[in-house]
C-alpha cells in the first residue's frame, strides 16, 4: 500500500542557536538524516559572519547575529541550541515564553535551582524541551540496558567506569572554555557527564557521593581529573574516574551483577562512542549464556546518535509521550555534579538527591550561578 503524501505530517522547522563545531555535528549526524521530518530554515550566531558560513555550508535559507529574531520568526517551531553552556538556561526560557519547542545541548545550566526554574517554566508552557544526552542511542547500549532490565543479572555487585580522554592547548585556545564563568565546569561536566549518563541510564539513582577532583593537565579554572565513589539506591556500590590527560584516549565501563558482567571498553577515535558495539556479556555458567543472548537480540534498536534522539523527540510530540531523554534526567545528571564537586571541595559525604536547603542548591562553584 502506497503511502499518501497529504496525509503525511508536517515537518518540523528548525532554528540552530549557535554554529560551532557542535551544531555542524547535529546538522550532519541528526537532523539531514531526517528530512522528512525537520526542516533546518534559520540559524544564528553572535560572531560576525559565522551564522552566513554556517548557513551556506548547510544549506539554509536563513542567518542572523540575533537571537531576538530567531525567537520572533513565528515560522520556526524548534530552537536547537548550541551555545557556550552559561546561555542556555536563558535561552531554554526565552524559547518556551516566545511559544517554541527548545533542544539543549549539555550541560543544561549551573545550578539545580536553574535546573528547576527550567522544570517549572515547561510544565507552564505549551512546548516542551528536551536535553541532549545522544550518547544513549546507539545499538550496544540499547542491547544491555534491554538486558539490565529483564531481571536476568540478578543482583548488581559493583561498578567502575572510566572516562580518560585527553584535551590540550588547542582545545582551550576558544576563550569561553576552561573557565567557570562561561564552561561551568571541566572534565566532569564538559566530556565525562555523557558517560556518568549512560551509567546512571543502566544502574540507576545514585544515593551517596564522596569525591575528589583537580586540575593537573591544563593551566585552567575547571577540573581535569576527578575521582568518586558511589552508593546506588540499590545498594551496589561504583568507581567514577575522569581525567584529560590521557596519552591514549579510552572509555571504559565494568559492571558486575550477580549474573553476569558487562564489559566495554573502547579507545582512541572510538572513545567518545562507548554507546557502540561491542559490549562483552560473560555470564557466570555456560548454561546460562544462550539465554542472555537471546536477551540481548530482542531489544529493540533505532537509530543511532544524533538522528535517534532527533527521531524520539519528534515521535514523542506526535504521540505525546514523554522524551526518552527528560528534563529529569538532565537535573540527574546535575544532581550527581552538584554532590561531586561539593564532597571535593569539603570532603563531606553528600546524600542525593539535592534539596532546596542544601548550601550548594544555586550552583556548585560559588560564582558559577
Amino acid at each position: 500500500m502506497t503511502s499518501d503524501p497529504a496525509m503525511a505530517k508536517p515537518r518540523l522547522r528548525v532554528g540552530i542557536v549557535g554554529c560551532g563545531w557542535v551544531a555542524g555535528s547535529q546538522m550532519t549526524r541528526g537532523f539531514d538524516l531526517l528530512t522528512d521530518r525537520f526542516e533546518v530554515i534559520a540559524c544564528c550566531d553572535s560572531q560576525d559572519g559565522r551564522a552566513k558560513d554556517f548557513a551556506a555550508r548547510h544549506d539554509i535559507a536563513t542567518a542572523t547575529a540575533g537571537f531576538d529574531e530567531m525567537l520572533r520568526d513565528d515560522r520556526i517551531d524548534v530552537l536547537s541550541i548550541c551555545t557556550p553552556p552559561s546561555l542556555h538556561h536563558g535561552m531554554t526560557l526565552a524559547g518556551l515564553a516566545a511559544g517554541k519547542h527548545v533542544i539543549c545541548e549539555k550541560p543544561f545550566t549551573s545550578s539545580l535551582r536553574l535546573m528547576d526554574e527550567v522544570i517549572a517554566a515547561e510544565a507552564e508552557a505549551a512546548t516542551r524541551v528536551m536535553p541532549i544526552f545522544q550518547y544513549r542511542f546507539a545499538d550496544g547500549i540499547t542491547r544491555v540496558r534491554h538486558l539490565i532490565r529483564s531481571g536476568l543479572g540478578g543482583r548488581a555487585y559493583l561498578s567502575s567506569v572510566e572516562t580518560a580522554w585527553q584535551r590540550g592547548a588547542e582545545y582551550y585556545a576558544v576563550p569561553w572554555r576552561g573557565k567557570f564563568a562561561t564552561e561551568l565546569g571541566g572534565v566532569l561536566l564538559t566530556q565525562a557527564i555523557h558517560i556518568h549518563d549512560l551509567f546512571m541510564w543502566l544502574m540507576g539513582d545514585v544515593a551517596e557521593v564522596q569525591g575528589f577532583k583537580t586540575t593537573r593537565v591544563n593551566p585552567i579554572e575547571v577540573e581535569d581529573c576527578a575521582v568518586a565513589s558511589l552508593r546506588m539506591a540499590d545498594g551496589s556500590l561504583a568507581a567514577l574516574a575522569a581525567t584529560l590527560g590521557s596519552a591514549r584516549p579510552a572509555t571504559r565501563l565494568r559492571l558486575c551483577f550477580e549474573h553476569f558482567v558487562i564489559e566495554r571498553q573502547c579507545y582512541g577515535a572510538e572513545a567518545p562512542r562507548p554507546g557502540d558495539d561491542p559490549w562483552l556479556v560473560t555470564a557466570r555458567t555456560p548454561e546460562l549464556q544462550p539465554e542472555i543472548d537471546r536477551v540481548l537480540s530482542e531489544a529493540p534498536l533505532g537509530l543511532p546518535d544524533f538522528a535517534g534522539q532527533f527521531a524520539d523527540f519528534a515521535e514523542a510530540l506526535e504521540q505525546e509521550r514523554p522524551f526518552t531523554v527528560t528534563l529529569d534526567d538532565a537535573r540527574r545528571s546535575l544532581d550527581l555534579i552538584t554532590a561531586l564537586f561539593h564532597s571535593a571541595e569539603t570532603g563531606d559525604r553528600v546524600h542525593l538527591p539535592i534539596g532546596q536547603d542544601h548550601v550548594r542548591y544555586g550552583g556548585w562553584v560559588d560564582g558559577a550561578a
